[in-house]
């Protein structure tokens, strides 16, 4: 397997303010090279909230070029390879909704998500983010910077291939359950879980058709929130998901597919730190649901 991971920090919650890539190269199956560049997003604005996430600031990035001018040396890397990302529809986002800020013409590649084989491959885990997974597969690495986080997505890709006896692109439909998406100028397929989702009847809140998103983990599923979000409140985040086109729930059933956890009080929910709905999906996973564990991060970084 020849392939090369990319992972994207965002200067803001805007797809196109990239102020990081990272790029991973992995050539017969062995990792041979990681680079990254620091990109100065537009106007170099930043988000306090992305600054603490990946703690990359305006300092840093004053006097680096902008994407269009480090995209000419970026695009031949990838011109007419498969990328994987962890998160692609967060990843692949970023990259189209920055080429279409600059009006410069899509790559033509294929690309997969970590994400969604992880799934396929280490089931029943509580939640699928990049850190859960490289612990549980030993990576040590250095969250949320571009490098370190393509490094770690190219070595737990490594390790899904070898436990799911995949060798080329088209094993991935069958052994992956996962159909391999395509970035080409005009235009763009996106990589998803063949299991495909469709909206149920009964949503507590509607959303804007106009905005629904096919692409995201959040369409046509169930959604929970519990705890405090120190991004939003909670009617704003119920509302961002409705528009995707997921459904939202308030209380976890077996009907949940993504419980998204915020930062409890301690007095209610006790020492052990968890709510009545986290407990409860806990006990769900380990009788063999489907259900997800999302973060705050996970749930920012997929919408």
């Amino acid at each position: 397997m020849d392939f090369i991971t990319i992972d994207f920090e965002t200067a803001t919650s805007e797809r196109h303010s990239p102020c990081e890539i990272g790029l991973t190269f992995v050539k017969d199956s062995k990792i041979v090279e990681t680079k990254s560049w620091l990109i100065q997003p537009i106007a170099n604005e930043y988000d306090g909230f992305n600054i603490y996430i990946h703690g990359i600031t305006p300092e840093d990035t004053a006097d680096k070029p902008e994407f269009h001018e480090i995209w000419p040396e970026i695009r031949p890397l990838i011109e007419n390879q498969f990328l994987i990302a962890h998160n692609a529809a967060f990843d692949i986002s970023v990259l189209r909704r920055t080429l279409e800020l600059y009006q410069l013409p899509f790559p033509t590649l294929n690309y997969s998500c970590s994400y969604i084989f992880s799934k396929k491959v280490w089931l029943g885990l509580p939640s699928y983010d990049l850190k859960t997974l490289c612990k549980i597969n030993n990576i040590d690495f250095k969250h949320h910077r571009a490098g370190p986080d393509s490094k770690a997505t190219a070595e737990l890709s490594l390790k899904a291939f070898a436990l799911a006896c995949i060798e080329s692109l088209e094993d991935f439909p069958e052994k992956l359950r996962t159909n391999v998406g395509q970035l080409f100028d005009g235009g763009y397929k996106p990589s998803r879980s063949k299991n495909i989702y469709t909206p149920r009847e009964a949503a507590l809140m509607v959303g804007d058709p106009e905005k629904h998103n096919p692409d995201s983990i959040f369409y046509g599923r169930t959604v929970v929130f519990t705890g405090a979000l120190s991004s939003m409140v909670r009617s704003e985040a119920q509302k961002i998901i409705a528009d995707i086109g997921g459904i939202i729930g308030n209380s976890v059933t077996i009907e949940t597919d993504l419980l998204v956890v915020g930062q409890q009080d301690y007095r209610v929910v006790g020492d052990d730190g968890m709510s009545n709905k986290q407990e409860k999906a806990i006990k769900l996973i380990k009788k063999g649901s489907p259900l997800e564990i999302l973060s705050e991060d996970d749930f920012l970084k997929n919408i």
